[in-house]
């Protein structure tokens, strides 16, 4: 049986000795259940209806007022395996998530929100904190198992920030649809020092905050008309 060798670093004792094989035949048995599963899914759901594109793109809003009703634990987590699914570059998954529920937390937050935001954060049940970790790739062995994508990032500080950003952008956004699709609200916001933030939450690690998202059960009163958005013609093209 052939064996499928994830990759060393030349003139890496370490890495080299730590080197790890997969069987060719555990590969393509994960790739054939893998086909599998994705067909079936296919065969029992084609497509979303209107309705539902509609609660998590377009009938939705980023909310401001919140209803005092509380967000069970149970239900973040929920939310964040729907939405740690989506792809990442060679699946990196940088992003990390706080989720502020505490008048002490909501304390230390404050202290970087525009005034504006303040009481947007403090009444809503819950604010996550998006950040990325700058050392997301010493997890790829466990995240990319079958080759060592290591080396790409390995003292390349620029092309570390750059994917970290990038990617920890995507599966905030994937949060916020999936936080949609299971029932709650979610304001999203930027008005606030991102470098407060990392001294209160992140001093002395390799986490960097992005931005933030409020989650709960909105108060509609607050809302007003839907803002433009550019149509295809004006933003699209075709090569």
């Amino acid at each position: 049986m052939r064996h499928v060798q994830i990759g060393t670093k030349r003139g890496n004792t370490k890495r080299r000795q730590a080197v790890m094989s997969i069987s060719s035949d555990t590969l393509e048995a994960r790739r054939s259940d893998a086909l599998e599963a994705v067909r079936a899914l296919r065969n029992r759901k084609p497509a979303l209806d209107d309705d539902s594109i509609d609660l998590i793109l377009r009938g939705a809003r980023n909310h401001y007022a919140w209803r005092d009703r509380p967000v069970p634990r149970e239900l973040l987590q929920a939310i964040y395996e729907a939405a740690a699914a989506g792809p990442t570059s060679t699946n990196s998954c940088p992003a990390r998530f706080v989720f502020v529920t505490s008048p002490e937390g909501k304390d230390r937050l404050a202290k970087a929100l525009k005034p504006a935001n303040i009481d947007k954060m403090r009444t809503a049940p819950v604010t996550a904190i998006v950040a990325h970790d700058l050392e997301f790739w010493t997890r790829l062995p466990f995240l990319f198992p079958h080759d060592d994508r290591r080396p790409m990032f390995e003292g390349k500080s620029a092309f570390i920030e750059t994917t970290a950003f990038r990617n920890g952008t995507l599966q905030g956004a994937y949060f916020m649809i999936a936080a949609r699709a299971v029932g709650l609200d979610v304001g999203a916001m930027s008005g606030f020092s991102n470098e407060v933030v990392d001294e209160e939450f992140f001093a002395g690690t390799t986490l960097k905050s992005n931005f933030l998202i409020n989650l709960g059960y909105a108060d509609e009163t607050a809302l007003f008309e839907k803002l433009p958005r550019f149509p295809f013609e004006d933003v699209c093209s075709f090569e």
